[in-house]
């Protein structure tokens, strides 16, 4: 059975840092990626990595504050959250694609790219 299981929200404040994990079980995925969900909006893309963790690609929103990384031998994808703002308050989610080729990273920041879903982890950035 695969399983994506993410952990580490919870309640901060503004400035401040978390770093979520997503833990896979049942199989490895070459790409992951990271969205959320804010009340009353759409999912929205956050991050990808492939499986070596040299491609990467970020959503404009968090690029410079959020990194993306993995242990394979954990099987285990990571988000590092830094200079935390309000507006990041949503759940997050882990997601992985069942396919095994990297494709261009501009196809991962749909919802649609990706097959298995965790059932996120709420992170709430108090002002």
């Amino acid at each position: 059975q695969v399983q994506l299981v993410e952990s580490g929200g919870g309640l901060v404040q503004a400035g401040d840092s978390l770093r979520l994990s997503c833990a896979a079980s049942g199989r490895t995925f070459s790409t992951m990626g990271w969205f959320r969900q804010a009340p009353g909006k759409e999912r929205e893309f956050v991050a990808v990595i492939n499986w070596s963790g040299g491609s990467t690609a970020y959503a404009e929103s968090v690029k410079g504050r959020f990194t993306i990384s993995r242990d394979n031998a954990k099987n285990t994808v990571y988000l590092q959250m830094n200079e935390l703002k309000p507006e990041d308050t949503a759940v997050y989610y882990c997601a992985a694609p069942g396919g095994r080729t990297y494709l261009p990273s501009s196809y991962y920041t749909r919802p649609g790219a990706y097959d298995y879903w965790g059932k996120g982890t709420q992170v709430t950035v108090s002002s």
